[in-house]
């Protein structure tokens, strides 16, 4: 036990991607580029959406949630990732280490559940077109985007409580470039089995059943696309949808490998690769994929700097 008091004065140190020089440099380099796409397309959609009265619809109202929790969600760790990648010391504090941990589960919870709220919101749109109107409306689309947000910070402070009050006796380097809770169930010397059991309950209910229903929302919206008379338009949908689900894919994939994964078939290695698909790659595509292959939004940006360009 004064081991694990040690380990909690001194915090914890991340040990992070690579040690070899060059490989820290690469890593720096792309990151910090992956960082700038992120921040630069998602504040670009808010803007633009915010700027635009034609836009104030219910898709770009879950459009512009997504890109704030992926504004939060990025910046929540690739800050972190930068630093220790170019400094000797990678020393995080208990309480800063907590901090990222709750911040970073809350926005990737919040995250699963507002893809799932956007596919059904399409679902509704393309599927239900006469009803549209009735199904997503404005207190609708409140209350989801409120769930979204609620779910995402109340979940995250029941794991993170309960991932703190383990004793972390065994070592105090994680080996991991973040504070992300399967790394640290393995520096406890007691045992965390009812830590991974609210971990997996939890991974189902919210990652799992998102999926489900992202999933079970474009299976319909590919059978009502499969009814349109035009091969051009059959084409142009094919190519949203199959776009979404690649990004959708990649997100719901790495988090169920990442939260679903018993501990003992758990690789530190795979465990990194995966959780920078889900917490770098994922961000950066969001915009990219569900807004600016958008008519809409591209039209609306190239106004908005031909109005910039003739002051």
């Amino acid at each position: 036990m004064e081991d694990s008091n040690q380990t909690s004065l001194r915090g914890f140190v991340l040990l992070g991607l690579s040690n070899i020089l060059y490989l820290q440099v690469i890593c720096f380099i792309v990151f910090l580029i992956m960082y700038m796409i992120t921040l630069s397309a998602n504040v670009l959609l808010v803007i633009v959406v915010r700027t635009n009265s034609k836009l104030h619809t219910p898709m770009y109202f879950f459009l512009t949630n997504l890109s704030i929790i992926d504004i939060c969600f990025s910046s929540t760790i690739v800050p972190k990732i930068l630093i220790n990648t170019l400094s000797k010391d990678r020393s995080i504090s208990l309480v800063g280490c907590a901090l990222q941990m709750y911040f970073h589960m809350s926005f990737g919870a919040a995250e699963c559940i507002i893809l799932a709220t956007m596919a059904y919101d399409r679902f509704a749109a393309i599927c239900r077109p006469l009803h549209y109107q009735t199904i997503i409306n404005k207190k609708m689309c409140a209350c989801l985007a409120s769930m979204s947000w609620g779910v995402g910070f109340g979940g995250a402070s029941i794991h993170t409580t309960l991932t703190f009050q383990l004793p972390f006796c065994k070592s105090h380097h994680v080996n991991h470039f973040f504070c992300e809770m399967p790394p640290f169930f393995a520096l406890s010397c007691k045992d965390t089995r009812t830590n991974e059991i609210v971990m997996y309950v939890a991974a189902v209910l919210i990652i799992m059943y998102a999926f489900f229903l992202t999933l079970i929302s474009y299976i319909q919206i590919i059978f009502t696309i499969l009814k349109i008379h035009s091969s051009k338009g059959r084409q142009k949908a094919f190519s949203t949808c199959s776009s979404h689900l690649t990004v959708v894919s990649l997100y719901y994939g790495t988090t169920i490998f990442m939260y679903l994964k018993p501990r003992s078939a758990y690789s530190p290695e795979i465990g990194k690769i995966m959780s920078i698909l889900y917490t770098v790659v994922t961000p950066m595509l969001n915009p990219i994929i569900y807004s600016m292959r958008n008519s809409d939004v591209k039209d609306s940006i190239k106004i908005r700097l031909s109005k910039k360009s003739n002051y």
